[in-house]
């Protein structure tokens, strides 16, 4: 019965394919199952199936052996079209986690951004309110990163009145709750 079947399926006709189907499906199914399931779809397998039967239907021409022989042959085929979709989807998932871990390193890197533009804002407002010259003394300490020697050259004072105003100015900033933790 199984070389008839055969005999017809090479002629291209279609109860032959729907013969194979339902002698070989828990068969095929089995396979596919076994080699797809960690990836965990089960659209997949049945892509994966389909796909096996429409290359049995369009190269059954190719099939050269026994009756006995189609099983082997088809399972072959359905060994190798799921570890095709196995790659493709091994593939397809590394590069989603690629692109999840750019979102959320980008997300992560914007919202570091935007937090130091928000301090960096609260601080010049809070330090445009110091009393000359501890403000413009702020802004080029933490600002424009100049040392405290270059301070006192810049603004013609002494290292010591330098150190002292900045030590009052950092007292009287860590007052305001949102520098608090920038000055302890």
């Amino acid at each position: 019965m199984q070389h008839k079947f055969i005999k017809r399926l090479k002629k291209q006709k279609e109860d032959a394919l729907e013969y194979i189907i339902d002698e070989y499906l828990p068969f095929v199914k089995a396979i596919a199952f076994k080699i797809l399931a960690p990836i965990g779809k089960q659209s997949a397998i049945d892509e994966c199936i389909n796909d096996v039967f429409l290359d049995v239907w369009q190269n059954a021409e190719k099939f050269q052996g026994e009756p006995a022989d189609f099983k082997r042959w088809l399972g072959t085929i359905t060994k190798y079209k799921a570890i095709d979709y196995y790659r493709a989807l091994d593939k397809q998932n590394m590069r989603e986690t690629e692109l999840v871990d750019c979102y959320e390193q980008h997300n992560s890197n914007s919202e570091q951004t935007i937090l130091k533009q928000e301090q960096k804002n609260t601080m010049l407002l809070h330090i445009s309110q110091l009393e000359p010259p501890d403000g413009d003394i702020f802004t080029m300490k933490y600002f424009l990163e100049m040392s405290n020697s270059e301070i006192s050259d810049a603004l013609s004072l002494t290292k010591a009145a330098v150190d002292n105003r900045l030590y009052r100015g950092k007292k009287k900033l860590a007052e305001s709750p949102q520098l608090k933790e920038m000055f302890i």
